[in-house]
């Protein structure tokens, strides 16, 4: 069963976590993100700053775009655990 966390508790490490976050015209969106950090942002190159640090999301296969999530999704069917 999944259960949704503030975004606040959402790991920060690379992991690709499921977040939610509404659009400029109010739909709400669920989409897998991860938290980019700057030094992480400028090894790819570019003109990146501390304000391009955040969620990142993908749109489709070639764009991304920063959003503020407002929670993120736990799902513990998704975690292997020893039985």
């Amino acid at each position: 069963m999944r259960k949704e966390h503030p975004i606040s508790t959402a790991p920060q490490d690379g992991r690709t976590v499921t977040v939610l976050w509404t659009d400029f015209d109010g739909q709400i969106n669920e989409s897998p993100a991860r938290y980019r950090q700057l030094a992480q942002l400028q090894k790819a190159g570019g003109d990146w700053d501390e304000n391009d640090s955040g969620w990142w999301v993908f749109l489709d296969s070639t764009t991304q775009k920063k959003v503020t999530p407002t929670a993120w999704i736990e799902n513990p069917d998704d975690e292997t655990e020893d039985d």
